[in-house]
């Protein structure tokens, strides 16, 4: 049997790095910066692209290139490559391909730090932007491209919003318009779900969530499908159909292909000038923490179903959102992408607004307060209090951050404690 036809358990396990006889059976750190070479002939080779290595670890390093390979095959991807966080990964995935000049059309509905990259810093370098709802009609999504549009931008399950994406809808749109689509995958976890399947064509994680799922070591991927037809879109991205003078003269989509190209470019450009490397150690933990990826989401995902159903309808909870509740909005969508769930944060408005918020989170015992998710211990956050606190209770409203919203990210730990935890914590309000 094929390696790519192993079932994702297997892949989570085996993918990625496979060592030969007497080689070490965990993938090793390569902790150097840089790599010896016998002759200037044989290091002007790798600079030129014509032969695959290491000359410093900046651009690439073994570790990393095992991980990613694994993450890669994960998601059913032709090519990988990890980089320092995962906003180095959107921004890497977007600027690859865009530049001054260009616009992206992305959903309203993303992670607050990946919208203020996308609407306030990479306008700063040029590229414009339009914020579509995750809901929107085909037609709609269709108004928001320009000529100028190069890539479309969601994520699967939306970080704290948690609004499923309708990836099918969003990929036909972008590839009637001829741009490819990109998923940022890091709460369902290739686990769950795998949006190349349904039609995306670039994958990004932080991988400091789930797929670590230990607060050990922050990173990011980005995963190619191979999919996308560059160089029938020729004109729209020189950047990979012509030649780069930066390094040679190379056309990166002809000496590279379709599967190829994309992370290429984005590592010998990208990660060449701006540096946004993972540390080969955190690779290292990265890659224990992918091994069992598939045991923990599964507890994740029962952990963040029982939470959810425990507080919807407690007479101190005003509304709970989560993709695997009966009569949430995006029920029905998220059954279809995900039959074997989602992940386990869960959103929920206590009653009493910011006084009734803060007076749940003082009594919490083992849910940890922190601004993290994804974590195998369970923690919580009040966005009022903490990273929204500058705002005013209407400011948050209008914002759609109500000032009693908790977010809670459903652990490891077994369900009847944390249960019995919210249960305690919400009769101090």
């Amino acid at each position: 049997m094929s390696e790519k036809n192993y079932k994702i358990n297997t892949k989570c396990v085996q993918s990625g790095y496979r060592p030969g006889n007497g080689e070490p059976r965990q993938i090793p750190i390569i902790q150097s910066t840089t790599f010896k070479y016998d002759t200037s002939e044989a290091m002007g080779r790798l600079f030129d692209l014509e032969d695959a290595g290491y000359f410093y670890t900046r651009l690439q390093n073994p570790t990393n290139d095992y991980v990613a390979a694994k993450i890669a095959d994960m998601e059913g991807g032709t090519a990988g490559m990890l980089t320092s966080s995962g906003q180095a990964a959107n921004l890497f995935a977007i600027f690859n391909i865009c530049e001054a000049g260009s616009h992206i059309v992305a959903s309203s509905s993303i992670y607050g730090g990946t919208f203020n990259l996308i609407s306030v810093t990479m306008a700063k370098m040029g590229i414009e932007s339009t914020f579509v709802s995750p809901d929107a009609s085909e037609e709609e999504l269709m108004a928001a491209f320009r000529p100028n549009t190069r890539v479309m931008f969601g994520e699967s399950i939306a970080n704290p919003a948690l609004t499923v994406l309708n990836i099918e809808k969003f990929a036909k749109v972008a590839h009637a318009n001829g741009v490819p689509l990109i998923i940022d995958n890091t709460f369902p976890t290739p686990v769950n779900l795998r949006p190349i399947e349904w039609g995306a064509d670039i994958v990004t994680h932080s991988t400091t969530k789930y797929m670590d799922g230990h607060g050990a070591a922050v990173g990011g991927a980005i995963v190619d499908s191979g999919n996308f037809d560059w160089m029938a879109h020729a004109d729209k991205y020189p950047g990979l159909c012509t030649p780069d003078e930066s390094y040679h003269g190379i056309v990166y989509a002809e000496k590279f292909g379709q599967g190829g190209a994309f992370i290429t470019k984005c590592t010998s450009q990208l990660m060449r000038d701006l540096g946004c490397i993972q540390a080969p150690q955190n690779a290292f933990l990265l890659n224990m923490g992918l091994e069992s990826l598939h045991v923990r989401m599964a507890r994740h995902v029962e952990n963040g179903q029982a939470i959810a159903e425990y507080l919807n309808g407690h007479e101190k909870v005003a509304h709970v959102s989560y993709p695997g509740l009966p009569g949430d909005p995006y029920y029905e969508i998220s059954k279809k992408y995900m039959p074997k769930g989602g992940c386990g944060v869960v959103s929920f408005e206590v009653k009493g607004g910011r006084a009734g918020a803060e007076a749940f989170m003082k009594e919490l015992k083992l849910a940890a307060i922190e601004t993290h998710v994804a974590d195998a211990r369970t923690c919580c956050l009040n966005p009022a209090t903490s990273t929204h606190r500058q705002m005013t209770d209407e400011q948050l409203a209008e914002a759609g951050i109500p000032a009693g919203l908790i977010r809670i990210s459903c652990g490891l730990e077994d369900k009847e404690d944390l249960i019995a935890d919210l249960e305690q914590a919400l009769a101090a309000i």
